[in-house]
């Protein structure tokens, strides 16, 4: 009998813009620059849909918060992760663990981690210990080193009971 397990992946990016409020893991972060997109652009909850998503076999994000949707414009992206969480339940899956890196030059999100594996737990109804969010820089290599974006991946594992 197949396990009733699986594993999601999700990678994101956006590029950053000066005088855009910067929303990550669900939280707003001071800094300078925040990232651009249509929706809040918080590239960490964003990938996490995805993972989630692709686990369940259900497509991506895109699929199912078009980018050219007007009543996607400037939303919050806690009620993506909602609606994700939703949408695979009704396949009977819940969230087992999520782990995420987030790839930033700056501003440097460590202190922000434990609010964000709160929020983010909160919204996907899961233990804060079931969600694993890093931080890492590329040593000032490529685009995000640069500053010019922010990129996440996300491995997600889900199951039906």
């Amino acid at each position: 009998m197949k396990p009733n397990i699986r594993v999601g992946y999700g990678y994101d990016v956006h590029a950053l813009a000066e005088g855009v409020d910067f929303w990550l893991g669900g939280i707003q972060i001071p800094h300078t620059h925040g990232a651009y997109g249509h929706s809040d652009a918080d590239v960490l909850i964003h990938v996490i849909c995805d993972a989630l998503l692709g686990a369940a076999n259900m497509r991506d994000i895109g699929y199912h918060f078009s980018d050219t949707d007007p009543k996607f414009k400037g939303i919050d992206s806690k009620i993506l992760l909602k609606d994700v969480i939703k949408i695979i339940g009704e396949k009977g899956y819940k969230v087992g663990n999520v782990d995420a890196t987030v790839c930033l030059q700056r501003p440097k999100i460590g202190p922000h981690i434990e609010q964000m594996k709160t929020t983010l737990a909160q919204v996907m109804d899961v233990d804060v210990e079931d969600v694993s969010v890093k931080a890492t820089t590329t040593e000032k290599l490529g685009f995000v080193g640069k500053e010019e974006g922010v990129a996440a991946h996300a491995v997600v594992l889900i199951y039906k009971e």
